[in-house]
């Protein structure tokens, strides 16, 4: 009877734990995505520049490589690129897997959605692409110059995706990670690659 008793406390506790996880993060959307309101244009801005700063960013690194003659950079934008990539193709795998319902569909009646978007919520695709090129551009320059701004625009896409009512914070936050991660493999590998082919 008492090891009855205690599977299911245990059973209450792991169904429990992901119910209070979920209120969490819905409470903090609600502080964060608000009414409808004069700083809607700035955020879907905000939103709606992550692919073109995505895209321009290895493609302005590649042409300048070029340019200037310079590898280091050619390959540096490569590894820019490649970065992007990999946290994309990360993101679709795990929005087919989860299959999260975006914030303002599955709580139409306490978040309000600011754009239109229907497809899986975790993790947030946006704010993976721009951690990547964040990432990626800190490890290929390490000046506080580069870094805080690209960390600064990384951190404003991750929030209007909230702001905007289509992503809960811990899609944001994986994809934040995803992002990162991404960056990170994508540098270490760029680096084994240089000293395996000389």
């Amino acid at each position: 009877m008492r090891i009855f008793g205690s599977l299911l406390i245990c059973l209450t506790l792991l169904t429990a734990k992901p119910v209070i996880a979920q209120n969490i993060d819905l409470r903090l959307l609600q502080h964060i995505n608000g009414p409808t309101g004069s700083a809607d244009g700035l955020w879907r801005g905000v939103s709606n520049s992550d692919y073109v700063f995505v895209m321009a960013t290895p493609a302005t690194m590649l042409i300048t490589g070029i340019a200037q003659h310079n590898q280091t950079l050619k390959a540096e934008a490569f590894e820019t690129g490649g970065a992007v990539l990999l946290s994309q193709g990360a993101t679709v795998l795990l929005k087919d897997v989860i299959h999260r319902q975006r914030p303002y569909l599955a709580y139409p009646n306490i978040i309000t959605g600011k754009m239109n978007s229907t497809d899986s919520s975790f993790p947030s695709g946006h704010t993976s692409a721009a951690f990547a090129t964040a990432t990626s551009l800190s490890l290929a320059f390490p000046k506080w110059y580069v870094i805080a701004p690209s960390f600064a625009y990384a951190g404003a896409v991750g929030y209007s995706r909230m702001y905007l009512g289509v992503h809960y914070p811990s899609d944001v936050l994986a994809g934040a990670v995803i992002g990162a991660g991404s960056a990170f493999l994508t540098f270490k590998l760029q680096h084994w690659l240089e000293k395996k082919i000389p």
